[in-house]
């Protein structure tokens, strides 16, 4: 009975003493935590000027630089353009990150509407954006996170298939089965599968092999055949469309997804309005290098790309608090993990980070987590916690 009685004491006793998440992240050698209230008094911090990895926290700026360069309201657009003496319907994309099999069906109602179109090619225009954009951190893997960025692409370069003993099929009944598609899945096991497009090329192709089948479901089939090039001077601009998504919505889903690819077609999108196409990495991180010189006190920080795959990236917690405070009005864009918070995760092998906002007596105060060692994975989500109380 003592002996048991003593045992009860002690757990009792030890768990009455266990550190609180908080307590833990303090203790943590490779971390950094900064909570400020309305008026900007600091109640939480712990090397906010450490620079750190910020992981897919590094979005929550790409949709901050988008907003405030494009606006809310901003819709990507797409020019289609039409050579009656060939009957060649050209696309020239401009970097729409969020052309669904929905929108193509928005498109293909567009080119239906014109009379006489014959289509005997597709041709595809990839010329806004350079042809040897290579993402550091971008993996070679099958995963949707490592897409291929692109001027023109359908649903995030990406298939979604089923496999089956003998066959396969697309999961999604408003996304056709097309032969790329059905060759890409070859050998993938009996199952559900979601893979990125994988090389550069098969892009375009698949575009074009959507919007074939798109309209083989219309009013004007075709067996048109698959060019690639600049729209030739004969073709003459039939339409231009512009998505149904506004920015506000396709950043919102970027961020509720996490969406590598969304992230870095806005993030070169970016550099090309600045400086013009094409698009690529170098006038990209020139554009955002002068926001933040326009806009933050910052003498160090690096961003070599806008979705946070890069661990060459590097922002510290004070530079995070910065941009949350301009992003304030765009706050509902972010993910809820409760009512209370507001927040952006970001996840690489040992980095884990959360930046966003948690509601303290009817105020939405700015907090940014981060911690470059390996800890839980729900553990930054538990600190949060914390400091709304």
């Amino acid at each position: 009975m003592r002996i048991s009685l003593l045992i009860l004491s002690l757990f009792f006793c030890a768990n009455s003493i266990a550190a609180s998440p908080l307590d833990t992240l303090i203790k943590l050698p490779s971390s950094s935590l900064l909570l400020i209230d309305k008026d900007k008094k600091v109640l939480q911090t712990k090397n906010p000027n450490h620079l750190y990895i910020p992981a897919s926290t590094v979005k929550v700026l790409t949709s901050l630089i988008a907003l405030n360069t494009w606006g809310s309201n901003h819709r990507f657009k797409t020019e289609f353009y039409y050579d009656a003496d060939a009957n060649s319907l050209w696309i020239k994309g401009f970097g729409d990150p969020h052309i669904t099999s929905e929108e193509l069906d928005l498109i293909v109602e567009k080119i239906s509407s014109y009379d006489n179109v014959e289509i005997d090619t597709i041709g595809i225009d990839t010329s806004h954006f350079s042809k040897t954009i290579t993402i550091d951190g971008q993996g070679s893997s099958l995963n949707p996170y490592d897409a291929t960025v692109g001027a023109i692409a359908a649903n995030f370069n990406t298939i979604n298939v089923r496999v089956y003993d003998d066959s396969i099929s697309s999961s999604e009944t408003q996304t056709p089965l097309t032969p790329l598609a059905n060759e890409l899945a070859q050998g993938l096991t009996i199952g559900t599968h979601r893979i990125n497009l994988g090389k550069a090329e098969h892009c375009p192709q698949y575009f074009y092999e959507l919007l074939k089948a798109k309209l083989n479901r219309s009013a004007i089939p075709t067996d048109a055949l698959f060019l690639s090039g600049d729209v030739p001077k004969s073709a003459k601009l039939l339409f231009t469309h512009y998505n149904s998504k506004t920015l506000e919505q396709v950043v919102a889903s970027m961020l509720e997804y996490s969406n590598n690819f969304i992230a870095n077609q806005i993030f070169l999108n970016l550099g090309a309005e600045k400086f013009g196409a094409p698009a690529n990495l170098e006038k990209s991180q020139q554009a955002i290098k002068k926001y933040i010189e326009e806009n933050f006190n910052w003498s160090d920080y690096i961003v070599v790309e806008g979705a946070g795959l890069s661990r060459k990236n590097r922002l510290s917690a004070q530079q995070l608090i910065d941009i949350l405070q301009k992003f304030r009005f765009y706050r509902h864009l972010l993910p809820t993990q409760t009512p209370d918070i507001f927040a952006k995760s970001g996840t690489l092998k040992n980095v884990s980070t959360y930046a966003g906002y948690i509601n303290r007596k009817d105020y939405w105060s700015p907090f940014a987590i981060m911690i470059n060692q390996s800890v839980n994975f729900h553990f930054r989500e538990e600190v949060a916690k914390e400091l709304v109380n």
